[in-house]
C-alpha cells in the first residue's frame, strides 16, 4: 500500500490565487491543468494515492490542486518531461510561511496546511510577517 505524499511548489508570476485561477482558465480553458516539470518524481504511486500540489505564493502556501496523473510528455527539445495534470478545483488552505526553493519537494501531508473552511475561502491571507512570526512562535 502507497503512503500518501504531496508536492509543493513555487507559483512563480503570480501574486495571489486568483492569478493563478485566471492563468489556468486562459491556457487550459475548462480541461484539467497542467504544470510541466522536468524531473519526475520517484514516488509516483505515493502521489497518486490522493496527494495535491501545494502552491507557495511570494513566500506562502495558499492553496492546492489535487494531482489526477503524472504524465510523460516530450518538451520542445526532445527532452522527456512530467507533465503534473491537475484538477482544476484550487482548493484555498490555511497561510502556511515556505522559504524559496527550486523546483518541487514532497510533503508530508503532517505538514501540510489545512484546508479553509469554505466560508474562508474568500479572507485574505494576513501579511507575510506576521504568518512568519507566528509560525516562529508554534502557532499556524
Amino acid at each position: 500500500m502507497a503512503d500518501m505524499v504531496h508536492l509543493i511548489k513555487l507559483c512563480v508570476g503570480a501574486e495571489k490565487v486568483e492569478d493563478l485561477i485566471q492563468w489556468q482558465a486562459s491556457r487550459y480553458g475548462t480541461g484539467p491543468a497542467m504544470h510541466v516539470t522536468r524531473m519526475t518524481p520517484k514516488r509516483a504511486e505515493d502521489i497518486l494515492a490522493g496527494g495535491s500540489l501545494y502552491w507557495v505564493f511570494k513566500g506562502v502556501v495558499l492553496a492546492r490542486q489535487r494531482i489526477l496523473a503524472l504524465d510523460e510528455v516530450m518538451g520542445a527539445d526532445g527532452i522527456p518531461r512530467c507533465a503534473i495534470v491537475l484538477d482544476r478545483a484550487v482548493v484555498r488552505t490555511e497561510a502556511l510561511p515556505r522559504r524559496p526553493f527550486q523546483g518541487w519537494r514532497y510533503l508530508k501531508p503532517e505538514d501540510a496546511p489545512r484546508d479553509l473552511p469554505k466560508l474562508r475561502e474568500r479572507e485574505d491571507p494576513l501579511p507575510r510577517d506576521l504568518i512568519s512570526a507566528f509560525s516562529e512562535l508554534g502557532l499556524r
